[in-house]
């Protein structure tokens, strides 16, 4: 909202004056204050970025990403100020400030509209709460970016916009990719993939008008998988039905955040000859790890392994995967028979069809062989 002109985020103006005058002092000192009072300045923008890297650095689940993230941050703040120092003639070619840098602002508000509904919809999925099923989340994505398409063009004004006398070549061009992506959108509120946007949008399974077909034993969880297929998301119960019907075990470890495993669902378990290995020959167990449905108290328990409190189903499938197979990325596709040995060694994100395909016959195979 910031980014349309509802109000600016800034820190206070005694922060700022301060950090400034102690610039003023020279050598290593000043230049620090120099910088530290760029960061003060430019809050809204610098904030969110060092924010979640000093958490992701605090939890100390890894060093080198925050470090990464850091060193890449400080190089592209740093850098044109090291360029037109060493170049000053530069300085006369930049564009002049007026209105295309607050109708750039407001392309990225939109931007980061979207982005919020796609981090919203994570949430809304690991809770269950039903808020942002498919279709919905599509319309709030096909109004964001028709709207942002309609601005572009000069349809749609904001307080802080300038007149717009012509219409600019990258302008158009812009808002002609941003309409075509809208066009691209609508049809997805019936039921099309959008292949391209795979991973983004909540998994097909998870919407508003819902149709469940095929049935028998075993189809109590079929609305909750991916093409419709019959599935568990209890390892236990899966693994006695598979018992029962003679099948081996293809465990889904996945997220519902989990941008890859949506894309592994849409575009290569859509595959004819993929998804009539794994709804024929396979019992399919899909275990969230980010499911934060709350276990029973008598069901928590603390790990081993991880010496961590297992509160919700989500936790208790990481630890199993964390405790039996030693990874905790998502997704991972492992092949077990009946007594939880493998069939064949485990893989992940496999964007390959063909591949994917010969994993799963070779771990039907080897079932045969040891039945």
């Amino acid at each position: 909202m910031s980014f349309f002109g509802a109000f600016e985020i800034t820190l206070p103006s005694s922060w700022v004056n301060k950090a400034d005058q102690a610039s003023d002092k020279g050598g290593l000192v000043g230049i620090f204050f120099m910088a530290f009072t760029l960061s003060l300045v430019s809050f809204s923008c610098t904030g969110p970025i060092i924010g979640t890297l000093l958490v992701e650095a605090a939890r100390g689940s890894s060093y080198l990403g925050p470090i990464m993230g850091m060193t890449g941050f400080a190089l592209a703040l740093a850098l044109p100020f090291g360029l037109f120092a060493a170049f000053p003639g530069w300085l006369n070619t930049l564009p002049k400030s007026g209105g295309w840098l607050n109708s750039v602002k407001v392309v990225l508000g939109f931007l980061e509209l979207a982005l919020a509904m796609k981090f919203l919809s994570n949430v809304d999925l690991a809770y269950h709460w039903g808020l942002l099923k498919r279709e919905v989340f599509i319309a709030i994505w096909i109004v964001i970016f028709g709207l942002m398409g309609l601005y572009l063009l000069g349809k749609l004004k904001f307080s802080h916009d300038s007149d717009m006398h012509h219409l600019g070549t990258g302008r158009l061009i812009v808002a002609i990719i941003t309409l075509s992506f809208t066009v691209y959108l609508i049809p997805g509120l019936w039921g099309a993939p959008l292949r391209a946007i795979s991973g983004f949008p909540p998994p097909d399974f998870y919407k508003e008008w819902t149709k469940t077909e095929g049935g028998g034993a075993g189809a109590s969880h079929s609305e909750t998988c991916p093409h419709n297929l019959n599935c568990f998301h209890d390892y236990e119960e899966g693994m006695a039905y598979a018992q029962q019907v003679g099948k081996p075990v293809m465990i889904d470890f996945t997220g519902w955040s989990c941008v890859n495993c949506r894309k592994m669902e849409d575009n290569v378990w859509s595959q004819p000859a993929v998804l009539k290995v794994i709804s024929e020959d396979y019992v399919l167990i899909s275990l969230y790890v980010d499911d934060k449905t709350e276990l029973p108290a008598a069901k928590q328990f603390v790990s081993t392994y991880t010496n961590k409190k297992v509160k919700s189903t989500g936790n208790k499938w990481s630890e199993m995967q964390s405790r039996i197979f030693h990874t905790n990325s998502q997704p991972y596709y492992v092949l077990l028979d009946h007594q939880g040995k493998l069939l064949a060694n485990p893989v992940g994100y496999t964007p390959d069809a063909a591949v994917y395909k010969k994993y799963l016959e070779e771990g039907k195979c080897r079932f045969r062989g040891r039945e």
